[in-house]
């Protein structure tokens, strides 16, 4: 290496050895090495990419689930529904009277909610909700669903009968139908208490067929009207005493005992999502961490079993541990036949029951080999002729990969063409993830990339995949950095894996979920796609590798290197 090589690999080392492991991402999809990239060489390389439809996909035990229906401007419409198992908080509870009657029954999941200022005025606290759609602003009318809450008679297994009860049990996000057939209690709603949650005496129907994702916290009043107790914004609904009386407090012997006989007894509630009234053309949807969730019994009871007077009582129930989500979509990718051979000019990611992409590095075409002595022969060897010259260039000289990189500019025009009732342009995914598509597992770039961000969700902002907007914050393009994906291409014979690329909502979780429907690509069977693909319900539209789309907005694999002198 000449002295203005050492130069200039002296300044990349350096700058890379400056960048801090906790840098706040504020400026998303910034360039971290610069764009000058200090004098070094670049080319591109041929990416063929194609559209695939997942289909149904595994939707149990999510960390986080979807629950609303929402039309997307570009994607369409989708309705989100949950059941989710209960468990009691403390195991055989005792009842000591034989008259005991329920004061209420509430529910309460919390949203993912940050605290922004306090009211002047009123003291109260402020919110901003996240992970809601539409995104919500302060002050402003908040989009409705109907939202029904059921007693579900569907006993969740937790292993396959099938298997001999050797291999767990997968639940699709199609199967609602299956669970709507086996509704318990007569197939009656629970959520019927039409009174507004912070004046009893005005009846409204925002916990139910007019439901709202509300930012402002919940209190809760006792009856003379003062507040009793406050919780963080969140899912909050008062339900049927009459059921819960029936269900829990005059349960028959032993069920209650311990949560294996509960869960039998008491197999989860299904939360159904539909379009309300007057918000056909609407909706929100909120992704919830439903384990977090609980229903809160209070009641009167003796104190013990000598009592005479009664005392206010609290029983709670815990949601989980099994949660399903369903997916109801009316989503069709206009890519009905994927072109395997050239790739497709768009690609369309969208999560949940949705879509993905394939991508394979490199011009296809093989019509080289290189014996043992590295002499080329005229003989195809199942190796791109890219591939093949980088590792075996004619001068015996292998260039240093010092970065690689694929960009994936977004179709703006089809992104900003439609617009919601209220004029917003459909969301766009924060982040896509690029993953080994043969073995179902991380590229060794994300493996390597250690380093963090104030967001935990731009962790690894290295490794990219994180959305850059322009001036007027709508997304771009999104980069995806695979520098030594590419140098054991060339460096180490690696095989040239075919990649997946989806939307994620977590960059940090790395666990796949299975397809009801397996796909084929060259010879390979895939059965997975990542789970937070499944989580994250929005979707893009990116510019394909097909040569007939312009070069400044194909996708292309991107090579800065330094010549060995």
């Amino acid at each position: 290496m000449n002295f203005s090589s050492f130069l200039r690999f002296l300044g990349v080392v350096s700058l890379v050895t400056l960048v801090s492991c906790d840098k706040d991402f504020t400026n998303v999809g910034i360039d971290l090495v610069g764009e000058d990239h200090y004098g070094l060489d670049q080319t591109y390389f041929d990416v063929m990419a194609y559209n695939q439809n997942t289909g149904a996909v595994q939707a149990n035990d999510m960390a986080i689930n979807s629950l609303g229906y929402y039309n997307n401007p570009v994607f369409g419409k989708t309705k989100a529904s949950i059941v989710t198992q209960l468990e009691l908080a403390a195991n055989n509870p005792i009842f000591y009277a034989n008259d005991i009657t329920i004061d209420s029954v509430y529910m309460h999941v919390p949203y993912f909610a940050t605290l922004t200022d306090v009211d002047e005025t009123s003291g109260d606290p402020i919110y901003r909700l996240d992970s809601i759609l539409p995104a919500h602003q302060v002050g402003t009318a908040l989009p409705k669903i109907k939202l029904s809450v059921y007693e579900s008679g569907y006993a969740i297994q937790d292993f396959d009968p099938s298997s001999g009860l050797q291999q767990p049990q997968y639940y699709y996000s199609d199967q609602l139908a299956e669970f709507e057939g086996n509704l318990a209690n007569g197939g009656q709603r629970i959520n019927t208490d039409n009174t507004n949650i912070d004046t009893p005496a005005t009846t409204d129907f925002s916990q139910n067929d007019q439901f709202v994702f509300r930012d402002d916290e919940v209190k809760i009043l006792r009856p003379s009207g003062t507040v009793k107790e406050r919780l963080a914004p969140g899912m909050y609904l008062n339900l049927n005493k009459t059921f819960f009386e029936n269900k829990i407090i005059n349960a028959p012997s032993g069920v209650l005992l311990n949560n294996n006989t509960f869960r039998n007894y008491f197999r989860g509630l299904l939360f159904k999502a539909e379009a309300a009234a007057g918000f056909e053309n609407q909706g929100a949807m909120a992704r919830l961490n439903f384990s977090r969730g609980t229903i809160t019994i209070l009641y009167k009871d003796f104190s013990s079993s000598t009592g005479t007077e009664k005392v206010r009582k609290k029983l709670v129930l815990n949601f989980g541990p099994r949660t399903i989500n369903f997916f109801e979509t009316d989503y069709v990718n206009p890519i009905s036949t994927p072109d395997v051979v050239n790739g497709d000019q768009r690609l369309y990611l969208k999560g949940g029951q949705g879509s993905m992409a394939v991508l394979n590095l490199f011009n296809p075409t093989d019509n080289i080999g290189f014996d043992a002595n590295g002499n080329q022969v005229n003989t195809p060897n199942g190796i791109s002729d890219e591939l093949d010259r980088l590792r075996n260039p004619a001068d015996g000289k292998k260039w240093l990969v010092n970065e690689a990189n694929l960009v994936f500019h977004i179709d703006k025009d089809q992104m900003q063409l439609p617009s919601d009732i209220n004029g917003k342009k459909a969301p766009e995914p924060n982040r896509l993830l690029l993953y080994d598509l043969n073995n179902n597992r991380p590229l060794v770039d994300y493996s390597a990339d250690l380093s963090t961000s104030s967001s935990v969700k731009n962790n690894k902002f290295i490794h990219g995949g994180i959305i850059s907007k322009d001036s007027d914050g709508r997304g771009e393009f999104y980069k995806i950095r695979l520098t030594r994906h590419i140098q054991n291409l060339i460096y180490n014979d690696s095989t040239n894996v075919r990649l997946g690329l989806v939307v994620t909502e977590n960059i940090n979780n790395v666990n796949r979920a299975f397809l009801r429907t397996p796909f084929a690509f060259a010879n390979r069977i895939n059965k997975y796609i990542p789970a937070m693909a499944v989580v994250n319900p929005l979707g893009t539209i990116l510019y394909g590798g097909h040569p007939n789309v312009p070069e400044n907005k194909r996708i292309r694999l991107q090579v800065y290197y330094t010549k060995p002198d």
